[in-house]
């Protein structure tokens, strides 16, 4: 199935699928922090930016992060997230806002229970 668009909670069929390039350690996302979705699976994030991209999304509201489904984590480092344009010079998304925004998008999408 690759790569999906996540616009309201995952069902676990879905979570299993978008994790199992990384064998259900990690799923690759790129949330769109002015929708509130997301787009998950796949091996790079890139992919789910360009599943964004396609699908209306704005490239300077698309952040890169991982879930680490068993431990319930969000990971912001991204080669997506290098954008000097917007203050971010490195792969780790700096804004505490926007980390804040992506990991409730996270969350609210992906996390069970």
């Amino acid at each position: 199935m690759g790569v999906q668009i996540i616009r309201e909670r995952a069902t676990p069929e879905q979570i299993a699928e978008m994790a199992r390039p990384f064998d259900g350690v990690l799923i690759k996302l790129a949330v769109d922090i002015e929708r509130g979705i997301l787009a998950g699976g796949g091996g790079l994030h890139s992919d789910c930016e360009q599943l964004l991209l396609e699908d209306g999304s704005q490239q300077e509201n698309i952040w890169g992060a991982d879930w680490l489904p068993m431990a319930r984590e969000v990971k912001f480092e991204a080669m997506i997230n290098i954008r000097p344009r917007q203050g971010n010079y490195g792969m780790e998304i700096q804004s505490p806002e926007i980390r804040k925004r992506v990991e409730q998008i996270v969350r609210r999408l992906l996390e069970e229970g």
